[in-house]
């Protein structure tokens, strides 16, 4: 649907529903954090929607632009992270996996608001109002389905790998965690040779199908 979009088009369709599903993700995390007693990214001025707050220059900045300017057709990025003090919690292998699901539910609470929005544009059926709604729910949706389903795989320090942290006996949970150094690493490995694709293939088309029809699309 993108594609008939020029270049200058799709930024200007993506860059709102890229910003927000970066930043709310990391907001959540931090308003879950606090929940459990932890105020560390209250205390750093990082539950805000302001953008300038939660840039990370290649996550943020830098990798979707690739993306978007190599028309993939797949984008996806990352914030800076909100510190989070594990200590604050009183019983933190539980509260540490409800915050690193909190990013994720983020995500999907979204992609459902930006089907809303491309709905009410369907709805509508007045071109010059209706087509830029339209556009920015399909971007909306994918971005956030993309950032939800990534962050769930099992990879530390990905969102998942905290879910599976959690679940483990401690001695596991030390083993399988210190693969976080080589996180990246196996993320870009992944995304390198296509097997990130192949991984989120099926997830993200029933996905899609759900927050289309959603969306009346």
């Amino acid at each position: 649907m993108m594609d008939e979009l020029t270049l200058v088009q799709r930024i200007v369709v993506w860059i709102l529903p890229v910003m927000f599903a970066i930043t709310v993700h990391e907001v959540a995390h931090g308003w879950m954090a606090k929940q459990f007693g932890d105020k560390t990214a209250y205390q750093q001025g990082r539950l805000t929607l302001n953008p300038m707050r939660h840039i990370d220059p290649v996550g943020t900045l830098i990798l979707p632009a690739i993306l978007l300017l190599t028309f993939t057709g797949f984008i996806f990025g990352w914030a800076k992270p909100v510190p989070v003090d594990a200590r604050n919690f009183k019983q933190p292998r539980k509260a540490m996996m409800l915050v690193a699901l909190a990013g994720p539910v983020s995500n999907l609470l979204m992609a459902a608001a930006w089907a809303l929005l491309a709905r009410i544009g369907v709805m509508l059926q007045v071109e010059f109002v209706s087509m830029p709604l339209i556009y920015s729910g399909v971007a909306g949706i994918s971005i956030n389905l993309a950032l939800a389903l990534i962050n769930l795989l099992p990879i530390p320090p990905l969102d998942g790998s905290r879910v599976v942290s959690g679940l483990l006996p401690d001695y596991w949970a030390w083993r399988y965690n210190r693969l976080e150094r080589f996180g990246f690493i196996i993320l870009l490995v992944l995304l390198a040779t296509n097997g990130l694709g192949l991984i989120l293939a099926y997830p993200m088309y029933y996905a899609h199908q759900l927050f289309f029809d959603l969306a009346g699309l």
